[in-house]
C-alpha cells in the first residue's frame, strides 16, 4: 500500500483507539468495585442498546473479513458461514435468552450450578468457557495481523507480530479499567461503524453492476475460473465424502455453537429483565441478519471485481478481500477515493477486532474469577477480591491469545471461529440444555457433559488437518493427523450430549426435584431472578 493509504488508515485507527480509550477512562471514574457493576454493567442497558452491543459482539473479524474472503474464493460454499451464523440466533431466541437471564447471574456456570453441587460444575464450566473464549480471541488476533500486513504492504512478520501484541494490550486495558459498561459502549460504537461501512460498500458494489445482482453473480462465476460451479454447492465441500461430512460438521457447529458462547450469554445479564433480554435478541437478529446478507454481496463483489487469484495473492486465506474491494470501489490504488475508502474499511475492521476482543476477554476473565477462582479459593476471602482476580485474569488471557494468534497467523479467521463454535456447541450447549429442561439431570451428568464434549473437540482438532499434514496446516512440516475432518462438531457435539446422559444415568446421586422445580419456575417466570 502507498504512504497515503498507510497514513489515512493509521489516523483513523488512532481516532477509534482514542475514542474507545476515552470511553474506558470515563467509565473507570464510576464505581467498578462490585461484581454486578464489573460483570454486568449494573444491568442498566435498554433492549435496543444491548441489541446493538450483542450485534457488535457477534459481528467479528471472522464475519467482516473471513466470510467475505471465503465467498470470494469458493463461492456458494462460503455462504454456509453467513447462513449458519444467522440461523443460530433462532436457537438463542427460542431456547436460551430469557431462561438464561432468569436463572443466572454473570456466567454460564451460574445457570447449571443453580440445581447442582457448585464446585465441580463451576470448575468444569469455567474451564470450557475459557477454552472457547481463547479460541475465539485467536481468530480476532489473526484478523488484526492480516489487516495490518495488507496496510503496510506485507513488510514482514514484525509488523504483524507487533499488531497482535498491541491488540492484546488494548483489550486488557478496556476490560481491566472499564468492565462491562465500557465494553458495551465500545461494542455499540463499533456496531454502528461496521453497519455503516458495510451498507456503503454494498451500495457501491450494486451500483457498479447497475443494481443487477444476477449480473454480479455471473461476473463472479466467470472471473473465478470455475464457471457455474462457483455458484453451486460442492466447490469446497463436495469433492469426496470426507468433504461432505466436513460440511455437515461445520453447519452443526455454526447453528448450535452461538447458544454456548460465553461472551454472548453474558450479554443477557446486562439488561434488567428476561423480557428485555428477549427484545435484545430481536434487535440483534435484525441487525445481524442485514449484515450477513450484505457479506454475501461483498464476497461475490470481491470475486467479480478483484478476482479470486488477486485475493489469494494478497492473503492465501482470503482475509483481505474486503479491504481490496474497497480500494477498487473507491477508484483504485492511486486515487483519493480509493485511499479514503480503503482507510475507512481498514479502520472499521480494526474497530471490529478491538470491540470483539474486549467482550470475549471480559467473559473469559469473569469465568476465571467468578467460577474457577471462587470455587478453588479458601473461604472467607474479601468480597471484592473476585473483581481484582478478573482484572489479573484478563492479563493472563491476553498473553495466551497473543501467543496463539502469532502461531495461527496464516489461517482463515472465519475458519478459526468455526472451531470455537464447535467447542462451544460440544461442551457448553449440552450442559445448558440439560440443566434447563431435564428434570433428572445430576452433577455427574453436568461435569461429564462438559468434559465429554470439550476434550474430544480439542483432541480431534489437534489430530485434524488443521494442525498437521497439509500445506495450510499450523505445522505443515509434520504429519500426525488421525482425524480426517477439519471441524470436529459432527463427532464431538453428539459425544457431549451422550456423556451428559451417561453421567446422569450412572450417577448414584438422586436428582434434586425441589431445586429443579425452583429453577423451572424461576426460568419461566423470572420469580427470584437477580
Amino acid at each position: 500500500m502507498t504512504g497515503d493509504h498507510q497514513t489515512a488508515a493509521l489516523l483513523l485507527f488512532g481516532a477509534f483507539v482514542a475514542v474507545t480509550l476515552g470511553i474506558t477512562t470515563w467509565v473507570s471514574r464510576h464505581r467498578q468495585g462490585s461484581a454486578e457493576e464489573f460483570y454486568a454493567g449494573g444491568r442498566l442497558f435498554s433492549p435496543m442498546e444491548n441489541g446493538f452491543a450483542i450485534a457488535g459482539d457477534y459481528m467479528s473479524a471472522a464475519s467482516f473479513l473471513g466470510i467475505s474472503g471465503l465467498i470470494a474464493l469458493v463461492g456458494y460454499d462460503g455462504m454456509l458461514y453467513s447462513v449458519g451464523f444467522l440461523v443460530a440466533w433462532l436457537v438463542v431466541l427460542c431456547l436460551v435468552a430469557e431462561l438464561v437471564r432468569n436463572c443466572g447471574r454473570f456466567t454460564l456456570a451460574d445457570v447449571v450450578a443453580a440445581r447442582m453441587r457448585e464446585r465441580p460444575v463451576r470448575i468444569a464450566a469455567g474451564t470450557s468457557s475459557v477454552t472457547v473464549s481463547v479460541l475465539y480471541l485467536v481468530a480476532q488476533m489473526v484478523g488484526a495481523g492480516s489487516l495490518v500486513a495488507l496496510l503496510l504492504g506485507g513488510t514482514g512478520e514484525a509488523a504483524r507480530a507487533w499488531t497482535v501484541v498491541g491488540v492484546g494490550v488494548l483489550m486488557v486495558i478496556y476490560v481491566s479499567l472499564g468492565g462491562m459498561r465500557a465494553t458495551t459502549w465500545i461494542q455499540i460504537v463499533k456496531a454502528v461503524l461496521l453497519l455503516g461501512g458495510t451498507v456503503a460498500l454494498t451500495v457501491l458494489v450494486l451500483l457498479r453492476f447497475h443494481g443487477d445482482f444476477n449480473r454480479l453473480l455471473l461476473t463472479a462465476a466467470e472471473r473465478s475460473g470455475h464457471g457455474e460451479a462457483f455458484l453451486a454447492p460442492g466447490l469446497a465441500y463436495g469433492g469426496d465424502w470426507t468433504a461432505r461430512f466436513d460440511f455437515i460438521s461445520l453447519g452443526l457447529a455454526l447453528v448450535l455453537g452461538t447458544a454456548g458462547l460465553p461472551h454472548i450469554l453474558s450479554r443477557f445479564y446486562t439488561v434488567p429483565t428476561a423480557r428485555a433480554a428477549r427484545r435484545s435478541v430481536v434487535w440483534a437478529i435484525g441487525l445481524i441478519g442485514g449484515f450477513y446478507l450484505m457479506t454475501i454481496v461483498l464476497g461475490f463483489g470481491a470475486a467479480a471485481l478483484i478476482g479470486p487469484d488477486a485475493v489469494r495473492a494478497s492473503n492465501a486465506s482470503g482475509n483481505t478481500a474486503v479491504p481490496l474491494l474497497a480500494l477498487d470501489l473507491g477508484g483504485g490504488a492511486d486515487t483519493t477515493g480509493g485511499t479514503v475508502l480503503f482507510a475507512v474499511v481498514a479502520a472499521v475492521a480494526f474497530a471490529t477486532i478491538l470491540a470483539v476482543v474486549a467482550g470475549i476477554t471480559l467473559a473469559s476473565s469473569a469465568s476465571v474469577a467468578h467460577d474457577l477462582y471462587a470455587s478453588l479459593r479458601r473461604r472467607g476471602g474479601k468480597p471484592r477480591s473476585e473483581v481484582a482476580v478478573a482484572r489479573v485474569a484478563s492479563v493472563g488471557i491476553g498473553l495466551v491469545a497473543i501467543a496463539l494468534g502469532l502461531l495461527a497467523r496464516d489461517l482463515n479467521v472465519a475458519f478459526l471461529v468455526g472451531l470455537a463454535f464447535a467447542v462451544a456447541a460440544s461442551a457448553n450447549l449440552p450442559v445448558l440444555l440439560y440443566s434447563l429442561f431435564w428434570r433428572g439431570f445430576t452433577t455427574r451428568g453436568a461435569v461429564w457433559a462438559v468434559y465429554g464434549g470439550l476434550i474430544p473437540a480439542v483432541v480431534l482438532v489437534l489430530l485434524s488437518p488443521v494442525v498437521s499434514g497439509g500445506p495450510a496446516s499450523l505445522f505443515p512440516g509434520a504429519d500426525f493427523r488421525l482425524f480426517p475432518l477439519q471441524n470436529p462438531g459432527l463427532v464431538s457435539i453428539p459425544l457431549g450430549f451422550l456423556a451428559g446422559w451417561l453421567g446422569t444415568v450412572t450417577s448414584g446421586e438422586a436428582p434434586d426435584e425441589a431445586k429443579h422445580a425452583e429453577t423451572e419456575v424461576r426460568s419461566l417466570t423470572g420469580a427470584g431472578a437477580v
